[in-house]
């Protein structure tokens, strides 16, 4: 029992496979391994990249493996939390987005984006995860019905098809599973608000809240919060003869927000330092804000003093603080059911079915709704502003007579109704069923059909009407009763009067007048049908004693999406969205056939131990298009001790609905500052008066802080394009895999990746552009920048266009590392202690290249080893996680692991396409990053194990940049770092 518990936990670890990738086809299922003839032999199991079953450790592309006693090492609830430790996958769309969250877990290999990162559950394609969001939503995944998580890397569509660009997840799930598991965990964040790093915000924090003690203030020493409840029950039952097996599984789970406000270095919005202060970042903030702020944006800028005046606005002093009400982690509620099963009619025949249901729910809450400045006048005559407030924006006696209108635009924010809260729902049903079996001996087929649906509800909360802020706001004196000029002239009888002009004027009559909902819905459905025959030619090469293998056969698929959007979404009433969110529908499908082979060259023989070729090809018919991938791979081992690899591979990746289909519509990006307004404290080059004037900037607006966006957001026009070619990729990789006699249970390989990008889906970036027509006065990009009348790109009418195009490219290449060593410590002088377990997987970050295409001097740029601006999340140039686990001989393991992350720096973009551009910059650098995290398993019984652990055991304090904007969360970048300190987990799993 002792040895076969060892066994399973070398198993356990982190290791290094590979898969030969042969041919597209639903892959071949994990099927049982043979058992082992000792601890120092590896099992032969089916990976992923191939329908050809081979042994790990001898194929010749790369795929790192986890398992599901990773999951519950790690005291992971959500399995792209785990898949994120590793070095080559980076988290997308996860539960730490707040603004912009489409309420989808997503996962980006390789950082080349998640639409490029193909995901599977048993060999067989997972659909679209979100009308908002192609990429597959890992929410569907069942935890803790997982065996094991196997990552590929690398192009892989002569395999699986388009959208494997960067490689396959494949989630292998426990299958034939007897009796009756039930499994429970809890956990909760625990942190101390002691944060010590670069730009003493504390500090700042303290000094903010002697002024302004409603909107800043720390938080307490000590917090917890963030809990976390999960509970999965599993259910297997064998027929008596052993042909059939019914595993059914239902799960509950539950999470807690977790606010910004509870941590101190997110306790405001960071901004770039002070000139008097150079080493603390200013808190920066919100011009929407409370009780507002009232400008002309050129002589006047005001807000709400004592009673019904105007004082003048300082936004050091009255910007709005809008951190704090964000959430740090969305709540959530899932919950999930379903059933594997299979059934050997005959010897020939195998039926199987798979059936998945999930309902996920989360709220993501950012800061108040408000007035964005979206309201550009006044009435003199309106009896909502005083003499003097009149007086101050320019209105004579004789304009109030006349109820003349004065320039005014107001940003006031929406305090008084709450955070906006975006309520998402999804109802996720997925089948399979096929049949299986044997043909003739060495030959077997598999015949399957399967069914995804997603359902998306929607429903935004607590924002304001633009139309109806416009009427609240247009008042008119009737009888001594301010009274709304569209309830005067029969436009909109429910009109309230919004009285913003003196502290407590707001009335709930108002709120409720002017707070809408706004709905979405959407669907998305996804249909395959595949039949694939592999088999044994029986053939040899003279110097092999394996076989020629081959597999071959045919797919087809077809997607759909469409989201339907109420008049509020569509027509962009929603003062807080951005812009319209539109509604779209559309559809894609393709009709494929496959055919892979795998050639042994040589067996036993005194030039090569082994060695062998393999290749696969895969021709796909679209609607307007066809595409042809294929593969080649080579391994050869000169001894049994060593071995190496090498595989190129040709990948395409077919637009999808959204790209295709998505309707234009205005959205926000960010920016530290225009390149036309005040750049001081920021690494903005600042623009001409010449090129800024060309542009639409008024002269006198030229280098002031009118023309930036307090929170660092400018509008931007995005959306779909028809005419969207295929993204092609090619793929090298080689490497060799060394496994030395004298050293049994040790493993070790090194692999080099190079995958190129052409013909990316993509757009040029708001920030390329502006450098393009600013540094390069490139007259297209300056086409693409337009401006209202203020010169403002944050403001009404002002945007960038950016919508998608096939662009240049993107480029990556490093070298990926596994080692993995298992030793009795009877061999080392102490047989009463066990056994120790050692795993470690690294990424070494070369190049992460991205090409617009555009053809200027500063059109390639390398985002490896920096963060922010055009490189987005952190991509560090050196990633590992390690893990010791000492598997003691009282039924007690206890596990380590060390997660690193190298040091990164601010991007900014030089004309020659350098990015090492920072200067002098407080928060240029984010230092290198280093976690512990430790748990234990205890077997209390042989039907129940208990778990508990640490992760981040030190809480260490995130890092910190001016430059995070709506791609990180909080001022830091949560999908990378730990960023709301320790995480403490109990779990407990009976077996009847």
């Amino acid at each position: 029992m002792r040895t076969q518990k060892t066994r399973n936990r070398l198993l356990s670890t982190t290791i290094i496979t590979g898969a030969a990738i042969l041919a597209f086809a639903a892959p071949a299922m994990a099927q049982d391994s043979p058992e082992p003839q000792d601890e120092t032999q590896l099992d032969e199991v089916v990976v992923t990249g191939s329908r050809i079953p081979q042994a790990n450790l001898v194929t010749t592309s790369p795929v790192t493996q986890v398992t599901g006693q990773d999951i519950d090492v790690a005291g992971v609830t959500r399995v792209e939390d785990l898949i994120s430790q590793l070095p080559q996958a980076f988290a997308a769309q996860n539960s730490t987005v707040s603004n912009g969250a489409t309420g989808t877990a997503t996962v980006s290999l390789r950082n080349l984006g998640s639409t490029r990162t193909l995901v599977l559950i048993d060999g067989r394609r997972m659909g679209y995860g979100s009308p908002a969001d192609p990429s597959a939503d890992l929410n569907q995944i069942p935890e803790q019905l997982v065996e094991r998580i196997e990552v590929l890397t690398g192009g892989a569509s002569a395999v699986y098809g388009s959208d494997a660009i960067a490689g396959v997840v494949n989630f292998i799930m426990k299958k034939d599973f007897e009796g009756l598991q039930i499994d429970a965990q809890y956990g909760f964040y625990q942190h101390n608000n002691d944060y010590d790093g670069v730009g003493n915000v504390r500090a700042e924090v303290a000094r903010r809240a002697t002024g302004n003690p409603a909107q800043f203030a720390l938080p307490d020493d000590n917090v917890s919060d963030g809990e976390s409840r999960s509970l999965n029950i599993s259910l297997g039952v064998s027929s008596p003869d052993g042909r059939g097996n019914v595993t059914a599984y239902a799960g509950y789970r539950n999470n807690n927000p977790i606010s910004q406000a509870n941590r101190d270095y997110s306790a405001c919005s960071i901004g770039a330092p002070a000139a008097a202060t150079p080493q603390t970042f200013a808190c920066a903030g919100s011009g929407t804000s409370f009780p507002g702020m009232f400008t002309d944006f050129s002589n006047f800028t005001y807000t709400i003093g004592a009673g019904r005046t105007f004082v003048p606005y300082d936004g050091n002093v009255n910007a709005y603080n809008f951190g704090p009400v964000n959430y740090y982690q969305r709540p959530d509620e899932r919950y999930t059911m379903g059933a594997f099963g299979r059934y050997a009619v005959n010897d020939k025949a195998e039926v199987f079915a798979q059936l998945m249901f999930t309902d996920y729910s989360s709220i993501a809450q950012i800061a108040p709704s408000g007035n964005f400045f979206s309201t550009g006048d006044i009435n003199c005559d309106s009896p909502l502003l005083s003499a003097q407030q009149a007086g101050l924006i320019g209105c004579t006696p004789a304009d109030i007579l006349a109820g003349a209108r004065r320039d005014m635009y107001i940003g006031r924010r929406n305090v008084e109704g709450g955070g906006r809260q975006d309520s998402l729902n999804y109802e996720s049903y997925r089948g399979v069923a096929g049949v299986r079996g044997e043909i003739t001996p060495g030959w077997n087929y598999d015949v399957a059909a399967q069914f995804s649906r997603v359902r998306l509800s929607r429903v935004y909360l607590n924002d304001m009407s633009n139309t109806r802020l416009a009427r609240a706001l247009d008042v008119v004196d009737v009888g001594g009763v301010p009274t709304c000029r569209s309830v005067v002239n029969g436009t909109d009888l429910n009109c309230v009067p919004y009285d913003i002009f003196t502290p407590g004027g707001v009335t709930p009559a108002a709120l409720a007048y002017l707070q809408i909902p706004l709905v979405a819905t959407g669907e998305t459905t996804q249909q395959i049908v595949t039949a694939a025959i592999t088999g044994d030619t029986g053939w040899s090469v003279p110097t092999a004693a394996r076989p020629v293998q081959v597999a071959f056969g045919a797919e087809y698929r077809r997607d759909y999406l469409g989201a339907v959007t109420d008049a509020a979404f569509a027509s962009g009433d929603g003062a807080g969205q951005g812009g319209p969110t539109i509604g779209l529908n559309g559809d894609t499908d393709v009709a494929e056939v496959f055919g892979e082979i795998q050639i042994p060259l040589a067996d036993d023989q005194p030039w090569a131990y082994s060695a062998s070729i393999d290749a696969a090809y895969r021709r796909s018919e679209y609607e307007s298009f066809g595409s042809d991938t294929y593969k080649v791979g080579a391994d050869y081992a000169p001894i049994e001790d060593i071995r190496f690899r090498a595989s190129y591979s040709r990948a395409v990746r077919a637009p999808n609905v959204i790209e295709l289909f998505a309707a234009q519509g205005f959205g926000l990006f960010d920016a530290d500052a225009d390149p036309c307004g005040d750049v001081s404290g920021t690494s903005v080059q600042q623009a001409t008066l010449a090129q800024c004037t060309a542009t639409g900037v008024p002269a006198a607006n030229y280098g002031t802080n009118a023309l930036n966006s307090p929170a660092g957001q400018y509008n931007m026009l995005g959306g779909g394009n028809p005419n969207l070619n295929p993204e092609e990729s090619d793929t090298l990789t080689y490497g060799v895999v060394w496994t030395p006699s004298f050293l049994p249970r040790f493993n070790l390989s090194v692999d080099y990746f190079d995958i190129q990008v052409d013909g990316l889906v993509s757009s040029v970036g708001p920030l390329n552009t502006l450098d393009l027509c600013y540094r390069l006065n490139d007259a297209a990009a300056c086409g693409r920048v337009n401006r209202n009348s203020n010169g403002q790109l944050w403001v009404g009418t002002g945007f960038v266009e950016d919508l998608n195009i096939n662009i240049g490219g993107l480029a990556t290449a490093g070298f990926d590392i596994n080692a993995n060593y298992s030793v009795d410590l009877e061999d080392w002088g102490a047989p009463a202690y066990g056994s120790l377990q050692l795993s470690f997987v690294a990424t070494i970050l070369d190049s992460l290249e991205t090409d617009t295409g555009l053809g200027a001097s500063n059109s390639v740029y390398d985002c490896a080893g920096f963060f922010a601006n055009q490189c987005g999340v952190p991509n560090p140039d050196y990633r590992h996680r390690a893990r010791a686990t000492w598997v003691t001989p009282w039924d007690l393991d206890l596990s380590a692991t060390w997660r690193h992350f190298s040091e990164v720096e601010i991007a900014v973009l030089g004309v020659d396409g350098s990015l090492n551009n920072g200067g002098t910059r407080i928060d240029r650098y984010f230092d290198a990053e280093n976690y512990l995290d430790l748990a234990a398993t205890w077997q209390v019984m042989d039907t129940v194990t208990i778990r508990a652990g640490v992760n981040n055991v030190l809480d260490n304090d995130p890092q910190l940049s001016t430059s995070v904007g709506t791609t990180g969360n909080g001022n830091t970048y949560p999908q990378i770092y730990d960023a709301m300190g320790r995480y403490f987990f109990f779990g407990v799993t009976a077996n009847f």
